[in-house]
Order: C-alpha cells, then structure tokens, then sequence
C-alpha cells in the first residue's frame, strides 16, 4: 500500500466520492430537461470530481507535488469545461450561469478536505451547497418579493452583525470594569434582527392576519408598546374585538420567547431553571391567544385594519436599549456589591417593569458565577411578571374593562401559571 493511504485514508476517500455522487445527484435532477450535450457535468463528472479532490487531500502529506498538480489540473479542466458550454450560447446569454462551474469547484475543495480527515466539514459543507441548490426557485421568489427597504434592511443589518460586532473587544471595561463591548452591541444585533425578521412575517401575510402578525413582530422589540397599541385600538372601537385581546395575548406570549431566547444567548447558565415558569407562561398566553381568536366578537364589524409595518431596521429602540442596559450594568454592579442578592433583584425588578430585555442584558453581563442559576431564574422572575400585569393594567385602563378584559385575563393567567413553578426556585433564597 502506498504511504499515506492507509484504512482512514480509504475511507476519506470513499467519503469524498461519496459527497460528489450527492452533489451529482441533485445536479443531473435540476438538470434533467436539458438536451444531451449541453449540460456543463452530470452525476459522474460530479462525482469524479469529488474522487479527485479525496485523492488530493489524501497524497497532501506523502505526495505533495502530486496533490498539487491534480487538484490545479482538476480546477483547470473544471474552468475549461465552463468555457466551452458558455462559448456557445452568445445568442442567448440568459442561460449562461455560473453556478455549475462554482459547484464543480466546491465540490473539488469539499473532496480535498474529506480526503484530509476533515469528514464532519466536508459532509457539514456539501450538506449546505446541495440545500442551497436545491432551494433555487424558493430564494429566486423570495429576491423577486423584497423591496427596497428590505434590501437597505438587510444590507444595515449585515453592517452591524458582521462588520461591527467581530471588531468590538470582548474585554471587561468601563465603570467597575460592568461593560463588554461586544456583549453590548450583540444587544443591538438581536434587537435589530428580531425586528427585521418580524416585519418581513408580517408583510408577507398581508392584511388578512397582519393585526397577529404586526403585534408578534412588535413584540421582538417591545411588547408593553404593542399591548399599549392594540389597546388604543380596541379604546377607538378600530378593530374586530376578539383579533385585537388575541394580539394582546399573542404579544405576551412572545415576550415569553423572546425571555428565552435572549437568556439562551446572553446568560445561558440560568436558562435550565428559567424554562420552568417561562413555559408555562407561554404555553397559557398561546392557549389564550388562541381561544380568544377563533371566534369573532364583533360580527358585524368591517374587516380588521392591521396595525402600520414600522420601519424594518429598528436601530433606535435597539441603540437605546444598549444605552440602558450599560446605566444598569454598573448599578446592578455597584448595588451587588454593596447591598448583595437582594439588591440586585430590587435593581431588576424596577427596571424590568417596563423594559424585561434589559434586566435579563444586565444578568447576562454580570461576571460568570457570581449569581447561582437557581437564583438567578428568581431574580428574573419578578421584572417579567411584574411587566405582565402592568400590561395587563394598561390594557383595561386604555381601552376598559369591558373590551380588554379577555386579553388582561390570558396576562394575568400566564402569571399564576409562571407562579406554579416559584416552589422549585424558593430552595434558591
């Protein structure tokens, strides 16, 4: 045998072989009705090619030189085979596209990293490629449906996301050393891609469900602001009484998850305990949601007005909550240290009355192990629930009893069902 090419080198070849079959396969299928001689490769130059790069990556070590000179021929005779099906079609340069010689390329590179031993990322790589092929009339819809603000949102949010955020230190700094750049911008990144991703929901489901759609897609950013919204609402009669309590409960129910979620990212240590009050929470405001919304109240009432789509790109509220969460940083900081435990819940508790996203942001920023994640699930709880009822209050204090009951019942019935879980938690005081 030769050197190099033992057992496990067998086997990355056979992988790699392996992966450029696949690759061929969706290929020679996308393919299919194109007349003989005019398709770029099929599912065996895919496959050879996925052979060649197995082999490459394989002799790498033993034969350099070798290696090299079949991968660079390989790539040539790929760039070759490009040429010649493209010299042709002049007349019709619509048809001309590139991605079959790209696809050959990669599928080369991910032979040459399966024949290296790198068998999760070549298979992770190839995985990725024939999804992305494979969904070609999904994204060519998906492009031909955004607008112009939706691209300038995506192009601002790639900016923040990843320009912005890579470069930022991830050091300790600031006042009583509570700032970490890059954790606090993350903040903006999450708010902003909350809101984008809200928004395009919304507009793709159109008047019909966009009341529902708009008070979920608010309620990524803020959803005391939205119950405050559909509660001028139902106040001014402008809306099918049931829709709007259903989009109040809907909105809390995402303000469940959106607590999941940011505590899975920022502070994943207290996530384990959280689960078991903001579950049932969720789990209820769905449930209300949904019995609230399958009949309609007002049945004569004109068809339902959703809610005007703000701007996709919401940079502001997230800037401003980034500036909130630093204040709170070094006061949850200074007040631990002086007062202890009981402090930093008061801190929390105050500041999550109105806004939950930054007493779970300064949880997160608090330095590793200096909170036991039992108690920090309870410290969490009270800045949720109390937001919940003032919700709730403002809902009924709005619009009044009579219109907003329902939906002020499904938040304060999430808030006893979140309460069923302070016995698990207690055992942290």
């Amino acid at each position: 045998m030769l050197p190099g090419l033992d057992q496990d080198a067998l086997t990355s070849i056979a992988l790699a072989l392996a992966l450029g079959l696949l690759v061929g396969v969706e290929r020679g299928w996308t393919q299919r009705d194109q007349a003989p001689g005019t398709r770029f490769a099929g599912i065996r130059t895919y496959g050879l090619l996925g052979l060649a790069g197995g082999l490459g990556g394989a002799l790498q070590a033993a034969f350099p030189v070798l290696s090299g000179v079949l991968l660079a021929a390989t790539a040539v005779l790929v760039v070759m085979g490009y040429w010649r099906s493209t010299r042709g079609q002049t007349a019709a340069p619509a048809s001309i596209s590139g991605t079959a010689s790209l696809v050959g390329l990669l599928t080369l590179a991910c032979g040459f990293v399966a024949g290296a031993g790198a068998h999760a990322l070549a298979s992770a790589a190839t995985g990725v490629m024939v999804l992305v092929l494979a969904m070609r009339h999904q994204l060519h819809d998906w492009i031909r449906q955004l607008d112009q603000r939706e691209v300038l949102a995506i192009a601002h949010f790639a900016l923040i996301a990843l320009v912005i955020l890579p470069l930022l230190p991830d050091t300790p700094m600031g006042p009583l050393d509570a700032w970490r750049p890059r954790q606090i911008w993350l903040v903006v990144v999450l708010v902003c891609g909350f809101s984008f991703l809200g928004y395009i929901a919304a507009h793709r489901l159109g008047a019909t469900k966009g009341t529902l759609a708009t008070a979920a897609a608010g309620s990524m950013v803020s959803s005391t602001a939205v119950t405050a919204a559909v509660a001028g609402r139902l106040r001014d009669g402008s809306g099918d009484l049931a829709t709007l309590n259903s989009a109040i409960a809907l909105a809390s129910a995402v303000m469940f998850i959106r607590v999941m979620a940011l505590v899975a990212a920022l502070a994943p240590f207290a996530l384990t305990m959280l689960l078991a009050w903001a579950l049932p929470g969720m789990a209820v405001s769905l449930i209300g949601a949904w019995l609230i919304g399958r009949r309609r109240l007002d049945t004569g009432a004109a068809a339902e007005q959703a809610m005007p789509l703000r701007n996709p790109f919401a940079l502001g509220p997230a800037l401003l909550l980034a500036a909130l969460v630093m204040v709170l940083s070094v006061a949850a900081r200074w007040v631990l240290a002086r007062y202890g435990d009981a402090g930093l819940a008061t801190v929390l508790a105050l500041s999550g009355m109105l806004d939950v996203d930054s007493a779970i942001i300064t949880m997160g920023n608090m330095p590793a192990g200096t909170v036991d994640p039992r108690l920090a699930a309870l410290i969490l709880m009270p800045p949720v629930l109390l937001n919940t009822l003032i919700k709730a209050g403002a809902a009924i204090g709005l619009a009044g009893w009579a219109k907003a009951w329902r939906g002020a019942a499904v938040l304060g019935a999430s808030t006893v069902a979140a309460l069923v879980a302070l016995p698990f938690l207690w055992p942290a005081l």
